[in-house]
């Protein structure tokens, strides 16, 4: 790696937690408070140390940094 390398150990310490934040990201830009409600319990439930909240941040962040995709446009002429 150079001086200036923009690549970094993006690696979560606990890669099923990190998948449960990503699908409770997937889930908040649904909004679908079902599932949140659902990935919530179930965080409550396993998490126990700091590296668990982390990787569950950090699967947010990486699911939150994908730019949303514009609807298509309706192709309807308004009279």
């Amino acid at each position: 790696m150079g001086l200036f390398s923009r690549k970094t150990n993006d690696t979560p310490a606990n890669p099923q937690m990190a998948e449960l934040g990503r699908e409770f990201a997937i889930a908040r830009r649904h909004g679908d408070r079902k599932t949140m409600r659902r990935i919530g319990r179930e965080y409550t439930n396993t998490a126990s140390t700091d590296a668990d909240a982390a990787s569950f941040q950090q699967g947010q962040n990486a699911y939150d940094a994908i730019p949303p995709t514009k609807p298509a446009r309706n192709s309807r002429k308004s009279r």
